[in-house]
């Protein structure tokens, strides 16, 4: 089987999205506005053809567009950008030959300096009020355990490594690979570089956002440190920590999550995140105020069914910009103290190159300007600018030198009924480029990962690919898919997969009665959660011609026990763990339907997921080898869950997907 680029297109003036048009997009990402509200820092990222990785560096624009200019000289990895109270310096994290260090850019000289001298990665830098001290946070070694002494080995000896040891909860993630023994602690840095000073300590990590109070006595930030942390993992506290003292004050004790606390601009009101844990599959997350001593805490986003993210307050200490999504559309939204929810913007997002994921950022400048990630289907994250409430300014353009050159599919928008229960379902189709409505096209379903996430209608390089090969797109968002409120994303707690593969079927008869797909002619794919749903589709019927079945669980039983995340399934995902309920973790396992399954079936893993391990594509794999159903296994080299990690792997998921389906194409 053989993948071919088109590189030409008669009568056309511009041809489909290419393959190796990947490495030539550029995003932005994390922008940071200056207080005055007059110039924006933000990373800069694309694609190394040469190197197959991600690049990202620091770039100052103005807010009217003008004055575009790369931050640094240096050609290494630079981001954290975060500027001081006064708007003279920005502090960033930038990579060096022994490590990621804090650096110092002055604005009015151009110049920069290197602040630290760190063991590990710095995160979340954070300035004090006066300009003074940075704080910021860093993971600490520890020793691991020792079970046996080993004797010296002989001099000049080859021995193997020594054995790996661990006793933790937690010991490995995806991505990551194996973790290093240790905890993540806070610390405290001179704006004029020197030593950093920890601020916290104990077998606890203080990851995530932090605050100082406005006198820059006291710092916020979250953590979990109850006892028994390591198996109470949903959990984590509000606490503070006096930057002289190193008291630490724990201010929540909810069971959940509470986190990235937010002090008021008069230091008299803390703002959080959270919720209290009713341990199902989909809680939202809402937005809560309390007293800076725990007290009076009330949460002041009930108006919303949507989860709450990303709080920052506006200078008069009235109320929060937010962020939140919303029928698979990130938005910017504004809630005052009282409750009073008013949305700013659409089209947040298009951080996440491969498909159409929830993503993006933003920041409020001291005057109420907005600096945030913009996307559509037509590009992939560019910088927009909100004034005076006005409508959003784009002023940057990236990929005009890439996409001005190419035809898109078509975006749009669908709504259809469930035939379970009536409830209305959202999705879209991409139509290939050039589309023609007097001619037939072959429908290639998409299902998204998560399951508990959402797709929308952001640009997605994957299945514009998928477009430019001839094929009708859809990619649904079926119950348990958020921002639809938290009861639709509820559906399907003990129940997955359920009624979600109705409401994916349903979208297909629907595109089918539409006369937008052909019912002959129909492909599907996805990966995660959106592998889970292909397996199971293709075990429930047999209408699809080929499927891609990619990173499934297939075996909830061995899964569980194997994964990464491991410890998390009980009770959310199926009652009890496997072993107290062996029936229905098996009722829920595509496996289960393996004898069921007659359509021709590619299955794609990448060799080091610690999410969905290989052995669980094997076992499809496996099975249809056993059964005589056409089948071949990919094993993506060097990669995790995250297979588009490696821009070539990306291209590598797509060119064999569309190579299996084309053999089935006729």
């Amino acid at each position: 089987m053989t993948f071919s680029i088109i590189t030409s297109y008669a009568q056309n003036e511009k041809i489909p999205f290419q393959p190796l048009d990947v490495f030539e997009l550029e995003w932005v990402s994390d922008p940071q506005i200056s207080p005055d509200g007059t110039q924006i820092v933000y990373r800069r990222n694309g694609f190394d053809i040469m190197k197959d990785n991600s690049r990202g560096n620091l770039w100052i624009i103005n807010t009217d567009g003008t004055s575009h200019r790369k931050l640094t000289s240096r050609e290494v990895g630079e981001s954290q950008a975060a500027w001081s109270p006064s708007g003279d310096r920005i502090a960033f994290v930038s990579s060096t030959d022994e490590g990621a260090e804090i650096y110092m850019y002055w604005v009015s000289s151009g110049q920069i300096a290197k602040l630290s001298q760190l063991e590990k990665s710095p995160g979340n830098l954070t300035w004090s009020p006066d300009g003074s001290q940075i704080a910021f946070t860093m993971f600490v070694d520890e020793k691991p355990p020792v079970v046996a002494q080993m004797p010296s080995k002989p001099k000049g000896a080859k021995w193997a490594e020594p054995a790996r040891i661990t006793d933790r909860l937690k010991h490995e993630a995806d991505g990551r690979g194996y973790m290093p023994t240790g905890f993540t602690h806070i610390f405290m840095i001179s704006a004029e570089g020197g030593t950093a000073r920890q601020l916290t300590s104990g077998d606890y990590s203080h990851g995530g956002s932090l605050s100082f109070s406005p006198n820059g006595k006291e710092i916020y930030f979250s953590a979990n440190r109850v006892d028994d942390w390591e198996y109470r993992f949903r959990n984590s506290e509000v606490y503070k920590v006096n930057v002289n003292t190193q008291q630490i004050t724990a201010l929540t004790t909810q069971d959940g999550p509470d986190y990235s606390p937010k002090v008021s601009p008069d230091g008299k009101t803390v703002a959080f995140l959270g919720y209290l844990d009713k341990v199902q599959d989909h809680q939202n997350t809402v937005l809560h105020l309390m007293n800076t001593d725990g007290s009076n805490r009330r949460i002041i986003s009930s108006g919303l069914d949507e989860s709450v993210s990303d709080i920052t307050w506006d200078t008069s200490g009235k109320g929060l910009y937010f962020m939140y999504d919303e029928k698979g559309n990130t938005k910017i939204g504004y809630i005052t103290t009282s409750g009073k929810i008013s949305k700013l913007t659409d089209n947040v997002g298009g951080t996440t190159l491969g498909r159409p994921y929830a993503s993006g950022s933003y920041s409020v400048s001291n005057k109420g300007v907005i600096a945030y990630t913009q996307t559509r289907p037509e590009y992939p994250a560019e910088l927009a600018v909100i004034q005076n409430k006005k409508t959003p300014k784009l002023i940057t353009g990236l990929n005009a030198d890439v996409l001005a050159h190419r035809q898109l599919g078509k975006v749009e928008e669908v709504w259809y009924k469930s035939t379970f229960d009536g409830r209305d379902i959202q999705g879209w189709i991409v139509k290939p480029p050039f589309y023609d409505a007097s001619k037939s096209y072959p429908l290639l379903v998409e299902n998204h990962g998560g399951p508990i996430l959402n797709y929308g209608d952001r640009f997605t390089a994957e299945i514009q690919l998928y477009a430019a090969d001839g094929y009708v797109v859809f990619y649904p968002n079926p119950r348990g898919s958020t921002s639809y409120g938290e009861e639709f994303g509820n559906l399907l707690k003990n129940n997955y997969p359920g009624q979600d593969y109705n409401d994916v079927m349903d979208g297909v008869d629907y595109l089918v009665e539409k006369g937008i797909a052909d019912n002959d002619q129909l492909f599907v794919t996805g990966g995660s959660a959106g592998g889970i749903m292909t397996a199971w589709m293709i075990g429930m019927n047999n209408r699809f011609k080929a499927a891609v079945v990619v990173k499934p669980v297939m075996n909830w039983i061995s899964k569980t026990l194997v994964a990464d995340n491991y410890f998390y399934y009980k009770d959310t995902r199926y009652p009890g763990h496997p072993w107290e309920n062996f029936e229905n973790y098996w009722k829920f396992s595509p496996i289960s339907l393996v004898g069921n399954i007659e359509t021709p079936t590619m299955v794609m893993v990448g060799m080091n997921d610690l999410r969905t391990p290989p052995s669980e594509a094997k076992q499809l794999y496996h099975a249809l080898k056993l059964r005589k159903i056409e089948t071949v296994l990919v094993e993506i080299p060097e990669s995790y869950h995250n297979i588009a990690a490696k821009p070539s792997n990306l291209i590598s998921k797509v060119a064999h997907t569309l190579a299996w389906l084309k053999k089935y194409n006729k």
